[in-house]
């Protein structure tokens, strides 16, 4: 998809000498992908501590059943 931009060069030039990729298009691609895993493993640790677990549940009993 093709699409027109305004992207602060600036931006741009440090994104390509830090990632070391010649295209423009290439960089802008990998910055969007490392965006959408970066808020993609905050929305996962978000959920941590959310989980109620059963407090008469024994894990330790399962441990002997192999």
């Amino acid at each position: 998809m093709e699409t027109s931009l305004i992207i602060d060069t600036t931006l741009l030039e440090r994104a390509l000498d830090i990632g070391g990729l010649e295209a423009e298009s290439a960089t802008i691609n990998l910055a969007l992908e490392e965006f959408i895993e970066k808020r993609a493993g905050e929305n996962i640790i978000s959920l941590f501590n959310t989980v109620e677990y059963d407090k008469n549940y024994d894990y330790k009993k399962l441990r002997g059943k192999r």
